[in-house]
């Protein structure tokens, strides 16, 4: 069964990951194109072993999608619990949208489907750009900052995550917002700069715009994006205008899992 109250309101994941006995957790984090998974050093962030990754199925359809989440949590012969991400809002369990997954992910209780699965054990499902928040807080380009860090993942689009103090406010879909007449994902995510072939200046410059529209609603002590993109931060990240400090997301390929397993052990049920 999933656990959690169906108000998501804010949750914290600090100083919680000792609530696992082992120091261990287990994340997957579900994707448009593969499904990862591993165990975590709940101390460290660090992953111990391998990841295990399997192609996500096309269709992506929520039993599919559940039967390649239990093969990959057989694969390491885990029994504990099981922190998921999926590419959706999730609200109580429930999946309220579908990025890069099929549409009958939409109103499918995702917690409840995945605990089937895996023998009914307790699962935490909740959002990816909110897990990538998480581990890029506690363990990565986040980690030495106190106050107000927002986590951005400049791709297709423009995914957040907003915590305060290691206090998580979940869902909040700063892709959508309107910046200038347009939707913030529409004006920077990197897939904008690719389809019109900006220059690193050029784009830089819709981000910052973003990035001002973020700040004065929410005055940040730190920005820190993520993506494929931030691999080269060097070269877009100097030319940033905006006031708040901004760091490149270290975790990369590995937030998603380490923020899922922080937030299952942590009970964290948006």
């Amino acid at each position: 069964m999933s656990n959690g109250p169906t108000d998501p309101g804010p949750v914290s994941i600090a100083d919680r990951t000792g609530t696992a006995p082992s120091g261990r957790g287990f994340g997957v984090d579900v994707g448009g194109s593969g499904v990862k998974g591993g165990i975590v050093d709940l101390a460290t962030g660090e992953l111990i072993g391998e990841r295990h990754k399997i192609e996500t199925p096309q269709p992506s359809t929520p039993q599919a999608v559940a039967e390649t989440v239990r093969a990959i949590v057989d694969h390491f012969d885990w029994t504990g619990d099981v922190g998921i991400t999926l590419p959706c809002v999730v609200t109580g369990g429930v999946a309220r949208t579908a990025a890069n997954v099929d549409r009958a992910w939409i109103g499918t209780d995702a917690g409840a489907l995945f605990s089937e699965h895996l023998g009914g054990r307790n699962v935490t499902v909740l959002n990816d750009a909110d897990a990538a928040g998480i581990a890029e807080d506690k363990f990565g380009g986040g980690r030495d900052t106190k106050g107000v860090v927002i986590l951005l993942t400049f791709g297709t689009g423009i995914g957040s995550a907003i915590l305060q103090n290691g206090v998580l406010l979940p869902n909040t879909e700063l892709g959508h917002m309107e910046v200038d007449g347009k939707e913030a994902e529409h004006r920077a995510a990197s897939r904008i700069k690719e389809e019109n072939d900006l220059s690193y200046k050029q784009w830089a410059k819709e981000v910052s715009r973003v990035l001002e529209r973020i700040e004065d609603l929410f005055w940040p002590d730190l920005f820190i994006a993520g993506g494929g993109i931030s691999r080269k931060a060097e070269k877009w990240i100097p030319l940033l205008t905006n006031r708040t400090p901004v760091q490149p997301a270290t975790l990369r390929n590995t937030a998603g899992i380490v923020g899922a397993a922080l937030a299952s052990t942590s009970r964290v049920a948006p």
